[in-house]
């Protein structure tokens, strides 16, 4: 049995674990992330890798690659995380300064949406022809799409489905891009907005929901609804054969996707419909990112 360590990086934590070739997450291990400069940012990185081989029973010797999930732009093929929003890694060349810290020489770098997504199929075990999209609904909110195992990248920045402008209610646009209108941070900043308290979360957002609450409830039909616009641009264009949804509120709310099949199926027409049977929550809770970036390792196609 091969061994890979997959890397989950984000803005405010940092993922490691220790994954085979069967997708089983053996260890892990989490750090907090400082982004304040680049070499800080790294510095944490190499950390969360080195504790992990620490608390390891498998030496270091064994692990067969690296694989890192890194937001943002990637260019895979020098190595570089080329933009972030949220980490100070402009052009910064990951691959090159992670081989040297480590001394490992197969390293395997994206974007740690597409990362998550690859894990998301290969657990969905689809037919080789399907087409599958794993949508992110977290602190911010993005898409990857995979067609027979392949990756659908464009120009690089494919999947950015957050930047698309949708329906809004309530507000003086009408059109807003879909990130600003149902990511976590939009819902919150709505919510203190709304109930006038600035130290409302998500979280409590959503527990006043479940409870009743008539201004809960507005807020997250209207999430819902923006969400439902962003879906059915996705299907219209791509008619997957799957849809599997993560992220933070996604995996905490699974009922959310109840209210957005609701409303989405208003709109399909009789060829559209067979996505309601193809829409779920994901069932790898929130390790996707770490499991696809080590199973990518074993990808045929990594270099």
């Amino acid at each position: 049995m091969r061994y890979a360590i997959g890397i989950d990086i984000g803005g405010t934590k940092i993922a490691s674990g220790i994954v085979n070739e069967k997708g089983n997450l053996i260890q892990k291990e989490v750090v907090k992330s400082d982004p304040s400069d680049k070499e800080s940012m790294f510095s944490r990185v190499k950390t969360c890798v080195k504790e992990l081989l620490n608390h390891s029973s498998i030496p270091a010797d064994e692990i067969f690659g690296i694989g890192a999930g890194i937001p943002g732009k990637v260019d895979q093929k020098n190595g570089v995380a080329v933009f972030q929003n949220n980490l100070p890694w402009g052009n910064f060349p990951f691959v090159k300064r992670i081989q040297e810290a480590l001394k490992i020489d197969r390293v395997v770098i994206d974007n740690d949406v597409y990362m998550a997504a690859f894990a998301e199929w290969k657990e969905a075990n689809l037919k080789t022809t399907d087409l599958f999209v794993y949508i992110t609904i977290s602190t911010g909110i993005s898409c990857s799409i995979i067609q027979g195992g392949e990756f659908i990248w464009g120009a690089g920045f494919a999947g950015e489905i957050g930047l698309v402008p949708v329906h809004v209610q309530n507000k003086e646009r009408h059109m807003e891009r879909l990130e600003l209108t149902a990511s976590g941070p939009a819902v919150q900043a709505r919510a203190r907005e709304m109930y006038e308290d600035g130290t409302l979360t998500t979280k409590e957002i959503f527990s006043a929901f479940y409870s009743g609450d008539s201004k809960a409830k507005q807020l997250i039909d209207e999430m819902a609804s923006s969400l439902t616009h962003g879906v059915y641009m996705i299907n219209s264009l791509l008619d997957p054969h799957k849809i599997v949804f993560g992220g933070s509120v996604a995996t905490h709310n699974p009922y959310l996707l109840t209210v957005v099949k609701e409303k989405l199926e208003r709109y399909l027409i009789d060829e559209q419909r067979h996505i309601l049977d193809g829409m779920e929550i994901s069932q790898l809770g929130n390790e996707q990112g770490i499991i696809g970036a080590g199973l990518r390792v074993f990808d045929v196609d990594a270099s």
